[in-house]
């Protein structure tokens, strides 16, 4: 009798057991749903946009005051952490951390690289990672540039790939903490971050550290660009944003608006 109960309390305790993993992964599933059909929205709302707002600022208000409380909060802690940073760091650990985390994207690289058609590009983003996290010590040194020639390649990310597919731009967005992006390229973020080895460790503590370390590192890359802002900084950071990202999209080929004339 008491095995008999015994065997009943373990079935009933397995079954609410297999009733909450079901639930939990249900929950899962439809927040992914939820995500990518948000992601799917945004891009058909870009797509739909098309090139009429390309250069133009239609949230310009919204994109101020973003630019203004990341501009804040970049003086208070992020900039003063980074000057830090770069002075107690040795150039030598400060350039192998940089080239772990660019050994990192190059996930991402060869993703949107071959969901692009590059296929050149996809081959040697994949050759770059395999070579740097093994024989560059996961990443610290870039021996598939120096030993093997397999110079590192611009970045590509999905919100380049959309473009790619013939996606709009859509307006200029000012995002608070990331920065300057647009309509397109703002949900193209949470994509990327599927490909970035980091979201696959397990230990929350050190992937959040480790993504923490990346901020300041490149930030610290970019100590003293500011001293080149003139003007309107809001302006400027925006006009070179998009300048940036014509040249991407473009793969660097500029167009020449002398090239017709004749002489």
């Amino acid at each position: 009798m008491l095995d008999s109960v015994q065997r009943v309390m373990i079935s009933v305790g397995e079954r609410r057991q297999a009733e909450y993993h079901c639930r939990k992964k249900g929950l899962l599933v439809t927040v992914m749903k939820r995500w990518v059909l948000g992601i799917l929205s945004l891009t058909m709302v870009a797509a739909a946009a098309g090139d009429d707002h390309v250069g133009k600022d239609v949230l310009e208000p919204f994109n101020r005051t973003m630019f203004a409380f990341n501009e804040a909060l970049d003086k208070a802690i992020v900039k003063p952490i980074a000057k830090a940073y770069v002075l107690v760091t040795p150039d030598a650990v400060e350039l192998g951390i940089a080239n772990v985390f660019d050994n990192l994207d190059e996930v991402t690289n060869a993703a949107n690289s071959g969901l692009q058609g590059k296929g050149s590009g996809m081959v040697a983003s994949a050759g770059r990672f395999f070579i740097n996290s093994t024989l560059g010590i996961g990443g610290l040194f870039d021996v598939a540039d120096s030993v093997f020639h397999i110079q590192k390649g611009a970045p590509e990310d999905f919100g380049q790939t959309l473009a790619a597919w013939g996606v709009g731009e859509g307006p200029y967005l000012m995002l608070p903490l990331m920065g300057p992006s647009s309509l397109r390229d703002a949900p193209s973020k949470f994509v990327d971050s599927i490909t970035n080895p980091l979201k696959y460790v397990s230990d929350i503590p050190a992937r959040n550290s480790a993504r923490g370390l990346g901020l300041v590192a490149l930030r610290a890359d970019l100590l003293g660009a500011g001293d080149l802002v003139t003007g309107d900084r809001y302006v400027f950071v925006r006009d070179i944003y998009h300048q940036r990202q014509r040249y991407l999209i473009n793969d660097g080929m500029i167009e020449d608006d002398f090239g017709d004339d004749d002489y």
